[in-house]
C-alpha cells in the first residue's frame, strides 16, 4: 500500500513539473518583446537612435548605461544601453485608461551586444502592453506608437521579430 501511494505521488510531481514547464514555456513564448538585429556596432546603433527619436522631436528622458553601472559594482556585463523615451500627449493616453500602464511608459528600448559581439534593441510590443493593462479604448493610440519605435528602430534593423 505505502508503495502504492509512492507511486501515485511520484506520478504526481511528474505530472506537475510537466504542467508548470508547459505554463513556463508559454509564458516566454509570449514574452511581448520585439527584438531586432542591429546593423551598426554598440556605439553608433546607440547614437543613430537616439539621433532617429531626437529627429521625430521625441523626448529623451533617459540614457542609463547598465554596463558602466555593472563595471562600477565589480560584475562583468557586455555593454548595455536603456533608452528611455516618449511622446507625452501620445503615451500618456495610456495612463487615462489604466493608471497601472504607467510602469510600461515612457518607452523603453534596450540595446544590448550579445557574446558573439552582435548589437540587438529590445522593446515591449505595444499590443501586449495593451492586453497585459487591459486597454480597449486607445487602440489608435497604441498603432500609433507601433509605427512610431518601428520607425525608430528601422534606422538600425536588417530584420524585426516577435521574440520567442
Amino acid at each position: 500500500m505505502i508503495h502504492r501511494i509512492s507511486r501515485f505521488f511520484a506520478i504526481m510531481a511528474v505530472a506537475l513539473g510537466f504542467v508548470i514547464a508547459g505554463y513556463n514555456g508559454s509564458q516566454a513564448a509570449d514574452s511581448g518583446l520585439v527584438r531586432t538585429k542591429s546593423l551598426y556596432p554598440m556605439a553608433e546603433t546607440v547614437e543613430r537612435l537616439k539621433a532617429d527619436v531626437a529627429g521625430k522631436g521625441i523626448m529623451m528622458f533617459a540614457e542609463i548605461d547598465q554596463a558602466k553601472l555593472a563595471t562600477n559594482a565589480d560584475i562583468k556585463l557586455n555593454p548595455s544601453t536603456l533608452l528611455i523615451f516618449g511622446n507625452p500627449p501620445l503615451g500618456l493616453q495610456f495612463l487615462t485608461s489604466n493608471a497601472s500602464s504607467g510602469i510600461d511608459w515612457p518607452v523603453r528600448l534596450l540595446v544590448y551586444q550579445d557574446d558573439k559581439g552582435q548589437v540587438w534593441t529590445v522593446y515591449n510590443d505595444f499590443g501586449w502592453v495593451a492586453r497585459r493593462h487591459r486597454i480597449k479604448d486607445r487602440a489608435a493610440a497604441f498603432k500609433m506608437a507601433s509605427k512610431v519605435i518601428a520607425s525608430i528602430v528601422s534606422s538600425v534593423a536588417t530584420q524585426q521579430k516577435a521574440e520567442q
